[in-house]
């Protein structure tokens, strides 16, 4: 008798497993946060488009530091001319005209160039450069932090949709068992039919609601899908997220960051590019000493040496311009004093930032304990004016309440978890530790 019964018993067993494994596989192939982060971080159009920005001021560095080299040059041509090159001389009462060229002739040179001395004219470029340069990483690097937390929001948006959702059916499921109950009692003649009709409208809305949730989980999953780059209707299973339990002090967290917040750090870098360009202009009414050699050759049958070798010491000094690398140095100047003031006013901006995210990270834990309370209260209450109703005690209108007050204690803990996982991702990104 056992024997017969134990392989059917196996048999009924077998689509609960399969349900768990299904489960367990769903949850071991959720995406976490991190994964979702350097998936964006390889396909981001916006980030590419900065790293080319980057490489662009590498490019400039390095040509900056060419100009401290050698430059060499070749030149080459082939001149022919309509009378032959010649000059007069007068010789014991008689004038001559002798050949001084060929008619027809090639030359070619080959020269080297150094600069000795610029004035700081080069020095300063390549520090102008190289600061540069340090500002575009610190740039790339503002792009990525802005680029994690734009995946952030839509990562925690589609944890809440999806969290939004099940309460939405919750929703429904307890407003049909209620309506079920209702109609029972409607056929037992125990209650008036106004309670049948108005359970269905509650009912009606619920769905409505549901539906509504449903495309926002929709909407939600298509936003996240673009942002790394994947078909927007692509299957999403997330991780859940957990708020960020650490408190750490305001001010500290502000100080931290005004120091290492990368968009301050880049700004600092182009104001040093802009005092370095300055300087290299102005450098450039100072002297300009240079050595230079090479070899010419200049085709002429009536040169004794057509080729020779040369080797020049040169030095360039524009005394007077007419103001015009002053007024360029002043320019740029500016423009460097234009770019401090908006560092200051940015980081008033860093400092209010920091302020509002760690406000809302206080304000959303405090959320956090008191809905969580008030998901135990309102349920009990359904269960007890449930049972009033039943024993015609209580109205129907006070059952409903009591369902909407469930949904929405519901709604309010799904909504402060993650609008406290949110705050404290944003108090990050304002710190500059994202």
């Amino acid at each position: 008798m056992n024997s017969a019964h134990h392989p059917k018993r196996l048999r009924g067993l077998l689509p609960l497993a399969g349900l768990a494994a299904a489960l367990l596989a769903g949850n071991a192939a959720a995406e976490s946060l991190p994964q979702a982060w350097d998936t964006a971080l390889a396909v981001d159009r916006g980030l590419k488009a900065a790293r080319e920005n980057t490489g662009a001021a590498e490019s400039l560095l390095e040509a900056a530091r060419s100009s401290s080299l050698p430059s060499v040059s070749l030149e080459a041509g082939y001149i022919a001319l309509d009378k032959t090159p010649a000059f007069r001389a007068d010789l014991l009462g008689q004038s001559l005209q002798l050949p001084m060229a060929q008619q027809d002739s090639a030359a070619y040179k080959a020269m080297a160039t150094l600069p000795l001395y610029t004035g700081g004219r080069i020095e300063r470029g390549i520090d102008a450069a190289a600061a540069g340069l340090e500002a575009a990483r610190l740039g790339e690097t503002a792009d990525v932090q802005n680029l994690k937390l734009r995946v952030a929001d839509a990562y925690v948006n589609g944890l809440r949709a999806g969290r939004m959702l099940k309460v939405a059916e919750s929703h429904v499921e307890s407003l049909s068992a209620h309506a079920r109950d209702v109609g029972n009692l409607h056929e037992q003649g125990m209650v008036a039919r106004s309670d049948l009709l108005s359970v269905r409208v509650a009912l009606a809305d619920a769905r409505q609601k549901a539906l509504q949730a449903a495309n926002a989980l929709d909407l939600a999953r298509a936003a996240y899908n673009r942002l790394l780059g994947r078909p927007l209707d692509q299957a999403v299973s997330l991780d859940e997220l957990a708020p960020d339990a650490g408190r750490v002090p305001l001010a500290r967290l502000t100080e931290r960051a005004l120091v290492q917040r990368s968009e301050l750090a880049a700004l600092a870098g182009q104001i040093e590019a802009l005092r370095h360009q300055a300087a290299a202009v102005r450098g450039e009414n100072r002297p300009q000493i240079a050595l230079s050699g090479g070899y010419g050759y200049q085709q002429n049958r009536y040169q004794v040496h057509e080729g020779q070798w040369m080797v020049t010491l040169g030095a360039r000094w524009n005394v007077f311009d007419g103001g015009v690398a002053g007024h360029r140095a002043g320019a740029v100047e500016r423009q460097a004093a234009a770019l401090t003031e908006q560092r200051e006013e940015l980081a008033s901006v860093v400092a209010l930032q920091v302020r509002q995210t760690w406000l809302d990270v206080e304000e959303t834990g405090k959320r956090i304990e008191v809905t969580r309370s008030a998901i135990d209260q309102a349920e009990e209450n359904l269960r007890v004016v449930r049972d009033r109703y039943a024993n015609g005690l209580s109205t129907h209108t006070e059952v409903l309440d009591a369902e909407t007050l469930r949904v929405n204690s519901e709604a309010n803990h799904a909504a402060a978890h993650y609008d406290a996982a949110l705050a404290g991702l944003r108090l990050k990104r304002a710190v500059g530790d994202l």
